[in-house]
């Protein structure tokens, strides 16, 4: 997909104007955010877990070599197959020549972000080959040739007529005065016309939530049957994941679980947790004829060492950006790539390039909600902080911007001269605002006074309080 994070302001100002957006955004805090409190104020060991998990992956990321060759070599003892991909378009060229080889026509698709990173889509259709998303969410967004904007609800930007109106305009094989005011009804229809598609497909393509070095299996989680007919019924079935996707044991992966479902949704644990673990044996009853994994690294492996390893321990839960307000008033779409929130703000410019995405580590109140609520204990403002740092070093923030930064920045090293400078500040905007109270537009504030009013400062300032208040201590 095209990125446009360059014009995230601009998108975001669409996105702030879109009411249907901003009602469909209330699940957010409603069901998400409530539902994970809940769920985890009934787990009196989470924050155990939490450190559980992340020293998990921290292991995992500092010897993935032996991990990753382990896993190949038990996904080739099961009769699988791994295919290494450097980048996206190796990856599209591997899973079009698994396709081809099958001699596909149809390919049915799980939910995945690695199959939207690396815009499989597109390149099998392409090649004359019609890929079809089978997740719910997936399905509707391609019926309206969307990206998906969450990270577990590709759909969440839609309210009920939008999705029963997209309905309408692509299955006109319908009766077309066919009631479709409940989800219920919408559900139903989906099914109906994707269960064909399930039979009739050559090739199954699925994401991964975790790999298992231990087993050479994969793992998907998820709340509808269709993962399951994806990587059953066809005669091929070929996983999509990244690097950091792999987890040592099966009991490493119960406690990731653990984590995982009640970040995600709240609940104690998904519908389907399903374990692959290569082609159809003789006595199965169901199963590929084939089983292939691609791991795509795509820049992550450069990220190894660096201030940004920490992000590659994101089991993609969705917490993050069900608790940001900056996400919680514009939308994934915004954000103009595969990953939005504060996961696509540390991601994206190590992907497409800082020069790409810069706006979006700046995108960011430094509530630290998110951090707070990352089951796997990421860093993230800290690591947008440091996006923040490599803009500035390479002169990519605007002229204006770079001057107010290093008047800051030298007012902070001199104490002194600071306290001077932010007393006479404050005695004249507290004078300038003492008839209205507040300002409606300052020169040196127009983002912020743009969308509210800026306080008049009143009083003293925090520094002379505080000095005040430690001489009558002494």
């Amino acid at each position: 997909m095209r990125a446009s994070s360059r014009d995230f302001k601009d998108n975001a100002r669409r996105a702030l104007g879109d009411r249907n957006l901003a009602a469909a955004l209330t699940i957010l805090k409603r069901d998400f955010a409530g539902r994970r409190s809940a769920a985890v104020a009934r787990l009196p060991e989470f924050e155990q877990l939490r450190d559980e998990g992340r020293d998990i992956k921290n292991h995992v990321l500092t010897h993935l070599d032996l991990y990753l060759e382990t896993f190949e070599r038990n996904v080739m003892a099961l009769g699988g197959q791994v295919h290494w991909a450097a980048d996206a378009a190796e990856a599209r060229a591997q899973v079009l020549a698994i396709c081809r080889a099958a001699g596909a026509k149809t390919v049915t698709k799980g939910k995945s972000m690695i199959a939207e990173e690396i815009g499989i889509n597109e390149h099998l259709e392409e090649n004359g080959i019609t890929p079809v998303e089978t997740d719910l969410g997936e399905y509707i967004i391609q019926l309206r040739h969307e990206t998906p904007s969450h990270l577990i609800a590709p759909a969440i930007h839609l309210v009920k007529t939008q999705v029963a109106e997209t309905f309408r305009a692509a299955h006109t094989q319908l009766d077309a005065a066919r009631p479709l005011d409940e989800p219920r009804q919408l559900c139903d229809e989906a099914r109906q016309l994707l269960r064909p598609k399930f039979l009739a497909a050559d090739v199954g393509i699925t994401g991964a939530n975790f790999l298992v070095a231990e087993t050479g299996s994969s793992v998907i989680v998820t709340n509808e049957g269709n993962g399951d007919l994806t990587q059953n019924l066809p005669r091929v079935h070929i996983v999509l994941a990244s690097l950091e996707k792999i987890v040592p044991t099966l009991e490493d992966l119960s406690t990731l679980l653990r984590l995982l479902a009640r970040s995600a949704t709240g609940q104690e644990c998904s519908t389907y947790t399903t374990v692959s673990s290569g082609p159809r044996r003789p006595g199965d009853s169901d199963g590929p004829e084939e089983y292939h994994v691609v791991l795509l690294d795509n820049g992550r492996s450069a990220m190894l060492g660096t201030e940004f390893q920490d992000i590659l321990r994101c089991i993609r839960c969705g917490a993050c950006f069900n608790h940001c307000p900056v996400y919680g008033a514009i939308g994934g779409h915004a954000y103009g790539w595969v990953y939005g929130g504060p996961v696509g703000a540390v991601l994206t410019p190590q992907l497409i390039g800082v020069e790409e995405a810069g706006n979006l580590p700046n995108a960011s109140t430094f509530c630290g909600r998110c951090e707070s609520v990352c089951p796997m204990r990421i860093p993230l403002p800290k690591m947008m902080r440091h996006w923040r740092e490599r803009e500035f070093e390479r002169h990519l923030q605007p002229s204006l911007y770079r001057a107010g930064l290093k008047l800051w920045a030298f007012l902070a090293r001199n104490p002194p001269l600071y306290r001077v400078a932010t007393e006479i500040g404050a005695a004249v905007l507290g004078w300038s605002g003492r008839s209205r109270g507040r300002f409606r537009a300052l020169v040196l504030a127009r983002g912020w006074t743009k969308g509210r009013d800026m306080p008049a400062p009143e009083g003293k300032t925090f520094m002379a309080l505080w000095a005040e208040r430690q001489k009558q201590k002494s």
